[in-house]
């Protein structure tokens, strides 16, 4: 037994979802994605668990503020102005809400992804 309010990180407490990045986002690679999200909040803001992908290259653009933490595989972040950066396993790095780039699966990859998502704007 777990105290009220505290959550486990566990497989069997989560449902797994497989999806594809939209069609209009992808450049190139695997569009097979899936997370396993082991908790979100009654509001909907906040969401953590796990996302796993095969090599891809795809844009993004971020209303979420998402902190990862790099399990296994590697990623190049690239902004658009092209400065971009390649993270790997125990890497933990904040992609805050408005950046807009791409994101590059370079090797099948695992990550803890925290995210933030305000529901409604501040005053």
């Amino acid at each position: 037994m777990t105290p009220k309010h505290f959550h486990v990180f566990s497989d069997q407490a989560a449902e797994r979802t497989d999806y594809d990045v939209a069609d209009e986002k992808m450049i190139c690679g695997e569009s097979r994605q899936s997370t396993l999200n082991m908790f979100s909040d009654p509001g909907n803001e906040f969401h953590c668990g796990i996302w796993e992908g095969a090599p891809a290259l795809w844009r993004v653009s971020y209303s979420e503020n998402e902190f990862c933490h790099i399990l296994q595989g590697r990623i190049r972040i690239t902004d658009e102005s092209g400065i971009g950066i390649t993270v790997g396993p125990g890497d933990n790095f904040v992609i805050a809400s408005g950046f807009k780039g791409t994101w590059e699966t370079l090797e099948a990859a695992k990550k803890i992804y925290v995210i933030f998502e305000r529901s409604t704007p501040l005053a």
